[in-house]
């Protein structure tokens, strides 16, 4: 007789804005706009905004209800000489619950390897924040059939052991969709994060089973339903459309 098999648990969503470089004080009036959209209509999501470290605290300061708020890297040491970095506790000092890791912009701009990621993101889980560590390919990876291959080998060298579902989030952008407005199919987006799922599986059992695995890339309103609907798909990490309260009110509205 074969085994039972465990229903698949049931994970809460998580959008997550991530500003990059992007917002002066003055963007401070769209966390407020969203906020107040968020008292009316709450999605069945947790949301969460990672502004630049420059605003981080003054988004703090306005205590916004039902949004959490994130760093966008954190250096792997607790302190030293590493001038114009920040630990992962200066972050949860400011006010931090997360922070995101090994973004392909990261890993491009600034030579990151997977053994860097995963040195950052023990950092932050000893800091008690919860890391967002991002996989992805880039176009000639895709086109040469090598998309799996690739974000396995990232998440396999960029997870530590202690991983579990509370402190880690996974995300998959891949690299030709960001900023770029071309999106995989539905079918492309479906295979990744399966096969991710599996991977978290093998390696961390049911806490593996339990992690948010957020789709992010060229993320918008008119996509959303769709991107949000496919199998192992836990949410979103967005971009550009997280800048404006009505474009990321507009991604939430999948999960109404």
């Amino acid at each position: 007789m074969m085994a039972k098999q465990k229903p698949a648990p049931k994970i809460k969503p998580l959008v997550a804005g991530n500003w990059k470089m992007n917002g002066v004080g003055k963007q401070l009036g769209e966390v407020k706009k969203l906020v107040t959209v968020l008292s009316r209509q709450k999605p069945k999501a947790d949301v969460m905004i990672c502004p630049p470290v420059t605003l981080l605290s003054r988004m703090v300061a306005l205590k916004p209800k039902g949004v959490a708020l994130g760093g966008q890297d954190c250096h792997a040491n607790v302190d030293g000489a590493h001038t114009g970095d920040v630990s992962a506790d200066m972050l949860k000092e400011a006010g931090a619950k997360a922070v995101i890791l090994g973004h392909s912009e990261r890993r491009a701009d600034h030579g990151e390897s997977d053994k860097a990621v995963r040195a950052k993101v023990g950092a932050a889980q000893r800091s008690g924040l919860t890391a967002i560590m991002c996989v992805g390919e880039s176009l000639k990876q895709r086109k040469a059939g090598e998309t799996l291959k690739v974000v396995q080998a990232q998440l396999r060298g960029s997870l530590p052991d202690k991983c579990n579902a509370k402190n880690t989030v996974i995300a998959y952008e891949p690299v030709w969709a960001i900023g770029s407005g071309l999106t995989p199919t539905v079918e492309q987006v479906a295979q990744v994060h399966g096969a991710l799922r599996k991977a978290l599986v093998r390696r961390f059992g049911d806490e593996g089973a339990k992690m948010r695995i957020l789709y992010g890339g060229s993320v918008k309103p008119s996509n959303a339903d769709e991107l949000m609907a496919v199998p192992h798909v836990n949410g979103a990490l967005v971009g550009g459309a997280s800048l404006t309260a009505k474009d990321f009110y507009g991604i939430l509205k999948a999960y109404l």
